[in-house]
């Protein structure tokens, strides 16, 4: 199938929900970038600063300002100068730390950066533990210089759509939690790579991430 033929597939088993399709380009060269674009998309990914820098530059000139970037990999604090201001959406934010150092960053070159906050169903990942964020969201949402437009989440590594099932709702059941709790909007819930979206979605996912499911 080529990349058209696989983005209508995706878009006609999202089946009439209005969800943000990211397009990720860890594995995708510049020509099926291309193809992904002309197809519709506007959203694309990237999980390396150096890989993002080089597709950018290159596209610049073609297509490069009617695309968003979204940096969805785990941000190192030496590469948050890099990052922030450069990509519409940080979906990986996973500590307070990290989160005071883009706070800081986006003060220094005065704008609002907007993130979501990554968090954790398994021991084995980064971010935040649902309880931890819990208690202490106020101070985190009330940091200068920063947006936070809702949650991401990655599912276990397993094909077990039970185990998919209960981190999205969990993700799901922690935002609605949030927004009772602090009176706030919280609209995003990243959630659904290229094996579970469908489940992610079925659990209320407002943007999935999507690589081999577009470019393989």
């Amino acid at each position: 199938m080529s990349i058209l033929d696989n983005i209508n597939k995706i878009r006609n088993d999202l089946d009439g929900n209005r969800v943000m399709i990211v397009a990720v380009t860890k594995n995708a060269n510049l020509d099926q970038i291309k193809q992904a674009y002309e197809a519709g998309l506007n959203q694309f990914a990237e999980s390396r600063i150096q890989d993002a820098n080089l597709k950018m530059n290159a596209l610049a000139q073609s297509c490069g300002k009617y695309i968003n970037w979204h940096f969805i990999g785990h941000v190192q604090t030496n590469k948050v100068k890099n990052i922030v201001g450069n990509f519409c959406l940080i979906h990986s934010v996973d500590s307070q730390y990290l989160l005071e150092s883009i706070s800081y960053v986006a003060s220094q070159k005065n704008i609002i950066q907007e993130v979501l906050l990554q968090v954790k169903f398994d021991e084995n990942k980064f971010g935040f533990r649902s309880d931890e964020l819990l208690d202490k969201f106020e101070s985190l949402y009330n940091l200068p210089n920063i947006s936070i437009k809702g949650l991401m989440t990655m599912a276990p590594l397993v094909k077990n759509k039970n185990l998919w099932f209960d981190c999205f709702d969990g993700l799901r059941i922690l935002k609605d939690k949030l927004i009772a709790n602090y009176n706030i909007n919280l609209k995003e819930l990243s959630m659904g790579m290229s094996d579970d979206y469908l489940v992610a979605v079925s659990c209320g996912a407002t943007i999935i991430r999507l690589g081999r499911a577009i470019f393989n």
